[in-house]
């Protein structure tokens, strides 16, 4: 499974949404209504999923699929 597969796993099971409104490029806060505490809640299933260690400052850039894809595979260097 790649990183943007995983990403949306992760997403789906946390946010309880349905696969197919996890587009890539969406913003996530608009399209599906991700507050704060949810990103909080993402930020630390991502680093368990991964293995990383996501700051708060990088999840304030957590935007988009596409976003949370670049800033983990800079983590893991890929």
């Amino acid at each position: 499974m790649d990183i943007k597969a995983k990403i949306k796993d992760v997403l789906v099971q946390l946010l309880k949404v349905k696969p197919e409104e996890l587009k890539d490029n969406i913003n996530l806060s608009d399209a599906i209504g991700i507050d704060s505490t949810e990103m909080v809640e993402t930020l630390i299933a991502l680093d368990k999923e991964f293995g990383t260690k996501l700051s708060p400052q990088e999840v304030t850039k957590f935007s988009t699929i596409n976003d949370i894809e670049k800033i983990i595979q800079s983590k893991l260097g890929k």
